[in-house]
């Protein structure tokens, strides 16, 4: 089955957005680049910083609500209409709830080409990055750098701890049928 959307799974500032473009870069044909960020940026203010909506601790927890999973339901089943309407779609996503987020997304996907890209990267580095940043609520890449891997299944793993992300992009593009 041709692959028409490759999933990035990270922690905050495991470099998954870096790969996205790489992969833009280097995948032939066109590619979007869609983020659980895109989902976040286009939700009402009302839902920020709420209960019913996402909620960023500031030791880099994160929250969410009954209202952001009913968006991010929807979300996930329009850009899973995308890829089946024939669009190439690299998502850049935080398994904050591991298996179960993959679940969500396994149902959404189902007869859709995926494949499944772990990014992972020492804690410590991710953490340097986020404070270099300076967008990021400091703790976020610490608490987020395994926590997103458990439970999850991928076709394959890169890690950009001491990799560059147009090389973990050659990698993932290197798999894509």
């Amino acid at each position: 089955m041709k692959t028409r959307m490759i999933v990035l799974n990270g922690g905050s500032s495991s470099g998954k957005t870096g790969i996205g473009r790489c992969l833009q870069a280097v995948l032939p044909d066109k590619w979007l680049l869609l983020g659980v960020d895109t989902l976040i940026a286009a939700m009402p203010v009302s839902m920020q910083a709420s209960d019913e909506g996402i909620d960023f601790a500031p030791d880099g927890g994160v929250a969410v609500g009954p209202g952001f999973r009913e968006l991010e339901a929807a979300w996930i089943e329009g850009v899973a209409a995308m890829a089946r309407a024939g669009a190439g779609i690299v998502v850049d996503e935080v398994f904050c709830g591991g298996a179960e987020s993959q679940r969500r997304w396994q149902q959404a996907l189902d007869g859709v080409g995926v494949l499944w890209v772990g990014v992972r990267c020492d804690a410590a580095v991710a953490e340097g990055r986020e404070t270099a940043r300076g967008d990021r609520i400091p703790g976020m890449a610490a608490s987020q750098a395994e926590m997103v891997h458990q439970g999850v299944t991928y076709d394959l793993e890169v890690d950009t701890t001491r990799r560059e992300s147009m090389e973990c992009a050659r990698i993932i593009a290197a798999h894509v049928r």
